[in-house]
């Protein structure tokens, strides 16, 4: 007679990601894009990285640039969030930072250099982050017009464009952002 495992079966997770491996591909997606840029990039150099199998990978992602976004929302949202109240000159210094010296930063810099060569990742990059995070934004500015700091005459779009396109082609270009060009911005294009 056979003997009869008293351990109860474990539930198959199927599909489920063990978030510990989630996260090593995360951290690892970042710190090599860091290190070696996006071109350099695979799969394969971020499964040996984080420790799991490629085939971990792509049952979980299609490709490093849906890894890249998961890096992205995730810490964007831990270290640069939009906050809930007030603060829209500090938003832009926290940007201009954000974009120059954090990872993440370095993330949305390469996913956009991406999006100019790849329609697709254009699409992707708007629908993940820059549409939802757009929105949150001109939450974020028609508060500011509400409490006065921020001018009632602004079209929220064409102003979120005005102060955010220098800091990201300076940023872009491996240019500094210095705290005066942020605070000139917000004056010259937001102030009432």
């Amino acid at each position: 007679m056979p003997a009869v495992n008293s351990q109860p079966r474990r539930a198959r997770s199927g599909n489920q990601r063990d978030e510990a491996a989630r996260l090593a591909v995360l951290h690892a997606a970042d710190d090599l894009l860091v290190e070696h840029g996006f071109a350099r990039l695979t799969i394969e150099a971020i499964a040996r990285r984080a420790g799991v199998a490629k085939q971990t990978i792509y049952r979980w992602w299609p490709s490093k640039v849906e890894i890249l976004l998961d890096t992205l929302i995730e810490d964007s949202e831990k270290r640069f969030p939009i906050p809930a109240e007030g603060g829209i000159r500090g938003y832009f210094r926290g940007f201009a930072r954000f974009v120059t010296r954090d990872p993440a930063g370095k993330v949305l810099l390469a996913l956009i250099a991406e999006a100019q060569h790849s329609p697709e990742t254009a699409k992707r990059l708007h629908d993940r982050y820059l549409g939802p995070r757009r929105e949150l934004e001109r939450d974020l500015l028609a508060r500011g017009i509400e409490s006065g700091d921020v001018s009632t005459t602004l079209d929220l779009d064409a102003a979120l464009d005005a102060v955010a396109g220098p800091i990201v082609y300076r940023a872009l270009t491996g240019a500094s952002v210095p705290r005066t060009l942020v605070d000139a911005l917000f004056d010259t294009v937001l102030k009432p």
